[in-house]
């Protein structure tokens, strides 16, 4: 089967990874990105660059986002140079930005009127995962739109699961992170209770990592806020705004969420302090007032 041309637009610290991937699974790509810059070294492994959302889209089967946010997403797909402006109609819009349900459920409007088909498809795991085709989807949206999209998907990915009916995706990706970010934010509070208690923080953080504590996720931050690295995997910035989400889907289905509301606060503090564009790991840094111990 002859492969379709995929439109990939955003190339982040997730994105640039997904789109390499295509092209080396033999997918014609051509990519777009506010900084163009971001776009070189794709060029070089033979993508297609655009100068425009809509001229991306132009004769693609496929039109992949992944972006930071809902403000980010509206301004790349809706509008006169917006990527559905260049959209042929049957093409498979795939929104995998973690975004609002809102946004998903306006977006799919909007492709319904193209005659498009759009499936919300965020994903689990970070760059090194994007880098390596490791990612899992989290898919809402038609079973025959998936079908369409699925070699794509394949080439990027482990795992894709069909959650259900648009907007399946978007809802359990914001949990999925909501539950990362109450983790992180605990693990910060404690290392900050380890420091300031005067434990030994290696055998303390040994103890946790191999107790009932120690999932993935602490275990591999817990080492990162030990050595200050802060090179960004996730973005704390971009925690901030998916716990905000999260809590703002929880309100609609008149739940609090105490703790994402908690953990937000702590993420919204890491921004201020200006950690935002470092790892979410630096969510830490603010309980401290000196060099680590």
């Amino acid at each position: 089967m002859e492969k379709k041309s995929i439109a990939f637009l955003g190339l982040g610290l997730m994105g640039s990874g997904m789109a390499a991937r295509l092209l080396s699974h033999g997918f014609h790509v051509t990519v777009y990105n506010r900084n163009p810059q971001k776009a070189a070294a794709l060029a070089q492994a033979g993508a297609g660059v655009a100068n425009s959302p809509r001229e991306a889209t132009q004769g693609a089967g496929i039109i992949i986002s992944m972006l930071a946010d809902d403000v980010a997403a509206r301004s790349v797909w809706l509008g006169e140079n917006g990527a559905l402006a260049g959209a042929a109609s049957g093409a498979v819009l795939v929104e995998s930005s973690t975004v609002s349900v809102g946004w998903v459920s306006e977006l799919a409007a909007a492709a319904a009127q193209k005659k498009c088909d759009l499936l919300d498809a965020p994903v689990t795991g970070s760059k090194n995962q994007a880098a390596a085709g490791e990612l899992n989807f989290l898919v809402g949206g038609s079973a025959s739109a998936l079908e369409a999209a699925r070699s794509a998907l394949a080439a990027m990915s482990r795992s894709i699961v069909h959650l259900g009916p648009s907007g399946s995706g978007a809802l359990l990706k914001l949990i999925n992170n909501f539950l990362c970010g109450v983790q992180v934010a605990a693990l910060a509070e404690g290392m900050a209770l380890i420091e300031k208690g005067g434990l030994d923080r290696a055998k303390a953080l040994e103890i946790l990592a191999n107790g009932a504590p120690g999932s993935p996720l602490v275990k591999m931050l817990s080492a990162r806020m030990t050595a200050q690295d802060y090179n960004p995997h996730f973005l704390l910035r971009l925690m901030a705004k998916d716990l905000a989400y999260a809590v703002a889907e929880g309100n609609k289905l008149s739940l609090n969420l105490a703790t994402a509301s908690a953990a937000l606060e702590l993420f919204k503090q890491g921004v201020a302090s200006g950690q935002g564009d470092k790892d979410i790991a630096a969510v830490v840094e603010q309980f401290r007032s000196g060099p680590n111990p």
